[in-house]
């Protein structure tokens, strides 16, 4: 085995899966130059916990209050160029209708998309993960609120 100095993750995100009415809550976004689709998702600020980020990115995202009920799953990236990324995707329920505050900076719109939808915009996809993401909700895979832990405040 080569051994190779630890290195640090380059990114803990969250996302949120929202299915109702047989549609997917997306955001688009505008990256590098591109519109990309992607779940509500972004980065875990430091002392915040798993939920209460996701809470916080749905919110910011697409303006809905964003109710935590299972785990989807976690997911690592680890490509050559060494941007390494776990993502907890957590299942949740919304609120009936968005805030009208403001959308976060950088997000063009948000959308309810079918998964056929999706599926004829897979080249708009942010990164594989939000597909991937799709497909085990679609097949039913769930896991309890209680396989996440956060300590948060301590070092």
């Amino acid at each position: 085995m080569n051994i190779q100095p630890e290195r640090p993750l380059s990114a803990i995100t969250v996302a949120g899966i929202v299915y109702r009415n047989h549609q997917f809550l997306m955001v688009e976004e505008r990256i590098a130059n591109q519109n990309k689709l992607n779940q509500p998702a972004g980065h875990v600020e430091p002392g915040e916990s798993l939920l209460s980020a996701v809470q916080r990115e749905v919110l910011e995202e697409t303006r809905y209050g964003f109710h935590p009920e299972s785990v989807l799953g976690i997911y690592h990236s680890n490509p050559p160029d060494g941007r390494r990324i776990l993502r907890i995707a957590i299942i949740g329920s919304v609120e009936p209708e968005p805030d009208q505050a403001p959308l976060d900076t950088g997000i063009i719109a948000v959308h309810w998309l079918t998964h056929q939808t999706i599926t004829a915009r897979q080249s708009e996809m942010r990164s594989p993960f939000v597909t991937q993401c799709i497909h085990d909700y679609l097949r039913g895979q769930r896991f309890d609120l209680a396989l996440l832990h956060s300590i948060t405040g301590a070092t």
